[in-house]
């Protein structure tokens, strides 16, 4: 079928559709109601493993759905709240004897449970006559992964079974009061021992500067997943080729105690790597991180080769056994990529489990050693960059950043094929700012894969990214709950919305957060329905309010009562200019120099000269400003404007606060401007430098705003 050719999906496409999640039909941008073309849907419900080709495999997929849960002994797996009793079917041949129990983690014991009186009228299966016997989970389990387990004479079933938190409560540290903090892209703020990229080090001196001289709570970075172990290296770092594992970029060499420990020799391979690069740290261009990778990566290979002490060869054997699989299967992948660099990996690789795959770990094992231990000492160094910024004074720390999905072609497309869509791309409908949609190339969880295999690979995500954090913000929350699926082939207007169990995808983040002691912050901008938020302020996740997207209804800028309270709110985004710059309306001025507007250039500057106009207005309004402010005025009477609002969290961005005016990214660009890639810098370009920020006046004059009303400074 062309796929520009729109036909029609039959009534039994549709329902077919309804039954695996897959909505056949949305509403547009402008209100018009939209139906997916029957050849999206069979692609779509291709990808979910349901054969939808033809009218009578539409039919039979239709009867398979409805026996699909009698052909299991127990549910895939049960996400249910504390405090919460469940009812669940167990799947036997009828009449047969079961005996169900739960077994509670970490050998917490065992309980029985005995079978309520529900009958349901058996039903012939694959020519087997299957009973339904009901039980339930009580109300009185404990937090955490428990396990249900069903016996009979013909064998035997487990299930995962999830008891999470009714609601995430806020930090007593926290609890009752605005707290604030500051937001930074770790790749661009850089020290004079940098190698070119900002790393874990500055953000050690960076959070602790931030909550012993300033008096922040927290520090937002951006997400520091792992990229190619090769370069060119993707300088996004929202398209990871794995979300759980750290990308070594950011690692301090000097900081790994067998650096210190070096033969002359080795010593001055290291010395010579850093020497290259070092020099970049103070270059107002755009930031290299592969020169910056490369010099690292080799001085990185001398640091692993150099004897460790018992203890520290414990530590880290200790460390790689608590990762497991995962981590082995990321390191090998990397190793591969290494060894088949410009080339295409032979077919058999492709499976993480064929006997090429486990020859080729075995031939290569010393290098997927290297890229085990490099998760270790980045890990190590995580956890010093937290502890600085605690022993510094903030009262959150670190507040990570998780990417939507992974690179298609990366680590866990490969390790996780199994629970990941496979031929699917995500990406957004058409929108206002978008107007053929957006496709990132991302594969999207599998929900069936992922129920089947008790969410484990979702769940060592979270473990792993929130180890070492105060707080944990998921970019494009509403993926939680749906995501548009783009086959491959379609444009990105060509695809359909999947739901996803929001309850349990939801629930096991409350739970595994609540381990870490962590805030959540959920990205909830853009086309998000109004149920989501609640449902979302039900569970004691925080939403995210940007103040230049926040409007009343006729446009003037939204009154800061008016604000959520559970919420990270903010003046600006990565996606913007900084303040500065877009009160001066470089926003627009760079999209027409790109040419990404689709309106006359005077119309959208007359738009944002209104904007601009209506904002003053406010601060004024409100005497956060008085005649003729300067750009510094105006930028702290932004900040004093959000610290009215009842948000528990506010941002400052940590380039408003030093002068910045260029964008860190500009959405619908890919080469044509820098992204992810512009270093710190002042109002002039200058590049400010972690040593800089204790004598910058305006950073400290932005932290005194911050700091008002009796807050700590």
């Amino acid at each position: 079928m062309d796929p520009a050719e729109h036909v029609s999906p039959s009534p039994a496409l549709i329902d077919l559709a309804r039954a695996y999640g897959v909505s056949p039909d949305h509403y547009g941008f402008h209100g018009d109601h939209l139906t997916a073309s029957a050849q999206t849907l069979v692609a779509v419900l291709a990808a979910l493993g349901v054969d939808a080709s033809t009218p009578e495999r539409i039919d039979v997929a239709l009867a398979s759905v409805v026996d699909a849960p009698w052909r299991r002994m127990l549910p895939a797996t049960l996400v249910l709240r504390e405090g919460q009793s469940q009812k669940f079917p167990v799947h036997v041949t009828d009449g047969m004897p079961v005996e169900v129990w739960i077994e509670l983690e970490d050998h917490g014991g065992r309980i029985d449970l005995h079978q309520i009186d529900l009958y349901t009228e058996p039903r012939t299966v694959d020519g087997r006559t299957i009973g339904r016997a009901m039980f339930e989970v009580p109300r009185t389990l404990p937090l955490g992964w428990h396990e249900i387990r069903a016996l009979t004479p013909d064998g035997q079933s487990r299930a995962t079974l999830a008891v999470t938190p009714e609601r995430l409560e806020l930090p007593a540290e926290v609890a009752g009061h605005q707290s604030w903090g500051l937001m930074a892209q770790l790749y661009s703020v850089r020290s004079r021992q940098s190698w070119g990229v900002g790393d874990f080090a500055d953000l050690a001196d960076l959070a602790w500067i931030g909550g012993k001289t300033l008096g922040a709570d927290f520090l937002l970075i951006n997400p520091v997943a792992a990229a190619e172990p090769t370069t060119p290296m993707t300088p996004s770092p929202y398209l990871p080729v794995s979300r759980r594992f750290i990308n070594p970029l950011y690692l301090r060499v000097e900081d790994i105690r067998e650096t210190a420990y070096l033969s002359a020799a080795d010593r001055s391979i290291v010395e010579w790597s850093a020497e290259g690069v070092r020099e970049l740290s103070t270059d107002p261009g755009p930031i290299d991180r592969d020169a910056a990778w490369d010099a690292k990566k080799a001085a990185l290979q001398v640091v692993f080769e150099a004897p460790r002490s018992a203890a520290r060869q414990t530590a880290f054997e200790d460390f790689r056994a608590s990762q497991g699989r995962g981590l082995e299967d990321f390191a090998a992948w990397c190793a591969f990529t290494e060894h088949f660099v410009g080339q295409t990996w032979p077919a058999a690789l492709r499976d993480v489990t064929s006997p090429e795959t486990a020859a080729l770990r075995a031939e290569l094992a010393q290098q997927i050693d290297f890229h085990c231990w490099l998760q270790w000492v980045a890990d190590v160094q995580l956890e010093q960059a937290q502890r600085s910024a605690l022993e510094g004074g903030m009262s959150i720390g670190i507040m990570h950043d998780l990417a939507v999905g992974v690179h298609p072609d990366g680590a866990d497309a490969w390790a996780l094929a199994g629970v990941l869509a496979q031929d699917i791309g995500v990406g957004a409908p058409p929108d206002m700012y978008n107007q053929q949609g957006q496709n990132w190339s991302q594969p999207p969880w599998h929900p069936e894969e992922l129920a089947r295999t008790g969410y484990a690979a979702y769940r060592d995500l979270l473990r792993t990214v929130l180890r070492h954090a105060g707080a944990l913000r998921i970019d494009h929350v509403i993926g939680l709950f749906r995501l548009w699926w783009i086959p491959a082939g379609n444009g990105a207007d060509e695809g359909v919305y999947v739901r996803y169990d929001h309850e349990a995808l939801i629930g096991i983040l409350c739970l595994e957060a609540h381990r870490a002691d962590a805030i959540v912050i959920g990205e909830d901008l853009g086309v998000v329905e109004p149920w989501v938020r609640d449902y979302l302020t039900e569970r004691g996740i925080l939403g995210t309010s940007i103040l230049w997207f926040e409007k009343e209804p006729d446009g003037r800028p939204l009154a800061p009562e008016h604000f959520r309270t559970l919420s990270l709110t903010t003046v600006t985004t990565h996606d913007l200019p900084p303040s500065a710059g877009y009160l001066a309306g470089e926003h627009v001025e760079l999209r027409d120099r790109l040419g990404l507007l689709s309106d006359p250039v005077q119309i959208v500057r007359q738009q944002a000269r209104r904007e601009r106009d209506q904002m003053i207005l406010a601060l004024a309004t409100r005497g956060l400003i008085g005649d003729d402010p300067s750009e510094r005025e105006l930028v702290e009477a932004l900040h004093r404007y959000i610290m009215g609002t009842p948000a528990v969290l506010l941002g400052v961005s940590l380039a408003d606060a030093v002068g910045e005016r260029r964008a860190q990214n500009q959405p619908g660009t890919d080469q044509e401007y820098p992204n992810w890639k512009v270093p710190l810098g002042d109002s002039s370009g200058n590049v400010v430098l972690i040593e800089d920020l204790l004598d910058n006046a305006r950073l400290r004059s932005l932290a005194a705003v911050m700091n008002e009303d009796g807050q700590p400074s």
